[in-house]
């Protein structure tokens, strides 16, 4: 008997209870889509999260004022006011590996265009924060370094404010006022969309951070400066030259804690990476465990038919059926039981996978890898439970087999 006649004759047994063969393949239908949809969950996450952070930048370091204890009363971060633009020009000209740096200095403001109103979050930066954020401008220019030495009236906002104070008019050029004071539009910013923590990017508006020190905050420090690196690998030497510049410059003694926090976004993202690859493996792992306790349900079923199929199998090996042959049979109907599963089980976790995201607004990614595995172990759930059903079948004696009722 060849491998098509095997098929043929797996395929004709399992039709004559069509709705034991539907039931026991649920199991393996459950699990294979949970598997994908789960899986697709969490790579979906990940990816997210890794655009998120590639779109910070990953040679990119960032310098927060820290945190202050006076008096035994602990206040977070931010609270120093020890970090200074000057602070910042010192990095730039004496840790090796800075190609550009940015101080930054934020404020909550109200933007007014005539009749339209919109409660923003005002950034002061430099002029080389679009190189540095990999940020650029879609319309109109950035600042000038001399709007910066100038505090200048200035400023470049992102999609969101653009459209509630113009909607579909071009703001390039405009006035709006800020704070009372008038300020001239140069440029709009590309869009950005939500970051991980669900906040709209691209409601902000930039201006020179001496504007803000100056006009908007009325302070002389400023609340962190954004670091670009020459290279991803730079980071941790970059990183030490900073913290010992800051140091002598803050004149922290030995033992003394930081006045200033560093972040290196690289960081972030292998931490990112190891989160969403464990959070993937237990959604994973709770998918297997259905596809095992499918194949539990394959192997119950099989040892079933091989108690209806006694006779059967009698007869067949009367009539020349080798043990291999029955073995075979009874192999065959599992793994065709466990593949068709599969099959439908992977529309299932694909439609599951794309209900979800657009339900729910989850970011999923159904990979090839995940459906390739998902089959492989619905086969292999086949194989295994069916196998000692279909030794137990070949292992009857034909004689015994005939008589059986």
């Amino acid at each position: 008997m060849n491998f098509r006649e095997i098929i043929r004759v797996a395929l004709r047994a399992l039709a004559r209870n069509k709705l034991r063969t539907i039931l026991t393949m649920l199991g393996i239908i459950i699990g294979v889509g949970a598997v994908i949809c789960t899986v697709a969950i969490g790579q979906g996450a990940s990816e997210q999260v890794q655009q998120q952070i590639q779109s910070l930048g990953t040679n990119v370091i960032m310098v927060f004022a820290g945190s202050v204890n006076t008096g035994g009363v602990r206040m977070g971060n931010g609270a120093t006011k020890t970090l200074t633009a000057d602070d910042a020009q010192a990095v730039l000209q004496h840790v090796q590996g800075v190609t550009a740096i940015s101080p930054i200095v934020q404020a909550s403001v109200q933007a007014v265009n005539g009749n339209e109103n919109w409660l923003t979050r005002a950034t002061g930066s430099s002029q080389d924060f679009p190189q540095i954020r990999n940020w650029p401008v879609v319309s109109g220019s950035f600042f000038s370094q001399r709007d910066v030495d100038m505090a200048s009236d200035v400023c470049v906002i992102g999609k969101t404010v653009a459209t509630q104070l113009f909607g579909d008019q071009d703001p390039v050029g405009q006035m709006i006022r800020v704070q009372n004071l008038p300020f001239r539009i140069l440029g709009i910013l590309q869009e950005k969309g939500q970051s991980s923590s669900g906040q709209d990017q691209d409601d902000i508006l930039f201006m020179p951070y001496t504007t803000v020190q100056k006009k908007i905050s009325g302070i002389s420090w400023i609340q962190m400066m954004m670091v670009a690196t020459a290279s991803q690998d730079l980071n941790p030497s970059v990183q030490n030259g900073i913290a010992a510049l800051l140091r002598q410059r803050h004149h922290l003694r030995t033992g003394e804690d930081d006045d200033f926090i560093i972040r290196n976004p690289s960081e972030m993202a292998q931490t990112a990476a190891a989160t969403a690859n464990t959070m993937t493996l237990l959604l994973g792992t709770v998918g297997a465990v259905s596809l095992v306790v499918g194949g539990i349900g394959i192997m119950n079923i099989m040892l079933v038919s091989v108690t209806e199929r006694t006779r059967e199998i009698g007869v067949r090996m009367a009539v020349g059926a080798t043990e291999a042959n029955v073995k075979w049979q009874f192999l065959s109907e599992a793994l065709v039981l466990s593949s068709l599963g599969g099959l439908i089980g992977i529309a299932v976790g694909m439609l599951a996978s794309a209900l979800i995201s657009n339900s729910l607004g989850w970011p999923t990614l159904v990979s090839k890898l995940s459906i390739f595995v998902a089959v492989l172990f619905s086969a292999l759930v086949g194989i295994s439970f069916g196998f000692y059903p279909a030794v137990k079948a070949a292992q009857l004696n034909p004689i015994e087999a005939l008589r059986y009722e």
